[in-house]
Parts: C-alpha cells; sequence; structure tokens
C-alpha cells in the first residue's frame, strides 16, 4: 500500500512540474520582460549576440552608451530610425513590443554595458547636430582623420572600407554617420572622438561637417538604379573594332 501511494504521490509530484513548465512555455509573447529573451529574439541579429560585431551600432561600446540618453534609446527602440534599416518595435510602430519589454531593453542594455565614468572628464557630444554641417570643411577632417584608414575621396579604398561608397550610403543615415564617428567602434578597430588623432579631441561642428561632407556622396534617389557610367574611349574602341568584325563575318 505504501509502495502504491508512494507512487502515486510521484506521479502527481512529477505532473505538477511538468504543467508548470508547460505553462512557462506557453506564456503570451507580451508577458516576457526577460532583457535576454528579448534582446536574443530581436536585436542580437543586427547588433551581435553580445552587443558587438554585428552589422548595425555597437552596443556594447561605453561611449555609445554615454552618448545616448535613456528617453533617445527608448524612441529609437520603439519608434525606429527613419532612414536606417533600424525598424520599430514597440507596438505603436507596428511592432510586437509592449512599453513595459521596451523599457525591459533600456534597462538591460544600460546595465550590460554602461560605465559610470567612461569619457574621463571629456565632455559628450550631443547625439543629434546642433547645426547646418560644412561639407567644404568636411572634406578637410575628412582628409586629415578619415582618409588613412577609408581612402581618399578619389582613389582605391582604404582597410576600413570606403565609407563613400554610394551604396553604402544608400542604406545609412546622416545619424548613424554621426553616432559612428563619435562613439567609434571599438569592437572593430575604430577609437572614438578623443583619440584619432593625438593630441585632439574632435569637436561637435568638426563632426558635423564631416558627416555633411561624406553624406554628400549619398545617392539622391537611394535603391534606385543608378546611372551607367559611359566606357572609355579604349573600351569604345574595342567595341567598335568588334563590330567592324562581326559585320565582316557576315
Amino acid at each position: 500500500m505504501f509502495t502504491v501511494a508512494a507512487c502515486v504521490a510521484c506521479q502527481g509530484g512529477f505532473g505538477h512540474a511538468s504543467n508548470v513548465r508547460e505553462q512557462q512555455h506557453m506564456q503570451p509573447p507580451e508577458a516576457v520582460t526577460s532583457f535576454d529573451v528579448l534582446y536574443q529574439k530581436n536585436c542580437a541579429g543586427c547588433h551581435g549576440a553580445d552587443g558587438k560585431f554585428g552589422a548595425a551600432t555597437n552596443l556594447a561600446n561605453p561611449v555609445y552608451q554615454a552618448l545616448i540618453d535613456d528617453n533617445t534609446l527608448r524612441d529609437v527602440i520603439r519608434d525606429g530610425q527613419k532612414g536606417t534599416m533600424m525598424p520599430g518595435f514597440g507596438r505603436s510602430a507596428g511592432g510586437d513590443l509592449t512599453d513595459e519589454q521596451v523599457k525591459a531593453l533600456v534597462q538591460g542594455v544600460r546595465k550590460q554595458w554602461s560605465k559610470g565614468n567612461v569619457l574621463q572628464g571629456t565632455t559628450a557630444l550631443p547625439y543629434k547636430a546642433t547645426s547646418v554641417g560644412d561639407p567644404t570643411h568636411g572634406a578637410q577632417v575628412y582628409a586629415m582623420d578619415c582618409a588613412r584608414c577609408h581612402g581618399p575621396e578619389i582613389g582605391p579604398p582604404g582597410k576600413a572600407g570606403a565609407i563613400l561608397d554610394r551604396t553604402f550610403l544608400a542604406l545609412v543615415a546622416d545619424q548613424t554617420l554621426r553616432t559612428t564617428a563619435i562613439a567609434g567602434r571599438p569592437d572593430l578597430g575604430m577609437p572614438d572622438f578623443r583619440s584619432r588623432l593625438p593630441g585632439h579631441t574632435f569637436s561637435d561642428q568638426e563632426i558635423t561637417d564631416v558627416v555633411a561632407f561624406v553624406a554628400s556622396h549619398r545617392p539622391k534617389l537611394p535603391g534606385q538604379t543608378y546611372p551607367q557610367p559611359k566606357p572609355t574611349q579604349a573600351v569604345s574602341g574595342a567595341q567598335d573594332n568588334a563590330a567592324v568584325t562581326a559585320q565582316g563575318k557576315q
């Protein structure tokens, strides 16, 4: 009798544990507030599993965390960022996340990757530009700071990639260029605004101007078919010779 009762009790216990697991597994999506779960499902694909080495902004960069405030970070997650591949994840923008889930992401990102005194007394530059950029001056800043890694305006691309490439610029917004110019990409070896040139901290206006210069290379109609370049004289001559040869064989 004891054995039977014990077995029944055990079966009842295991069944209860199984039901709890099933209930947890069947938790409605809007009830999930775990940062790890929300981040891996919604953010890791673009920003990287650990907030770095992704195609999008390096969230694990403490300088980026010092650059953007909580309200702006919330707005970007909830509403997306116009002119970029960043969609709005909040329900008000057509996404799946509730305000509480967006809040959980903001708090989790801060807890994971924010550091207190990362700028060490240097004044943080504004997240958004506060003036209109001057592309002419920006070209000088680019030649001084950017060309050594990204290549000159006219010439082969540098080891860090051609950021003046029109196809690349069709995929990124000015704010993305500004954010990267200020915060850098330490995961890819790009320093932030304080340490790219020895003894020189880049100013807000210099960042604004170089972004204006880079953005001036963006095609006017991103996503449309770009005009095909005219063939060089040598190519045209070869095509003419080929046409004459083809006519002679007829």
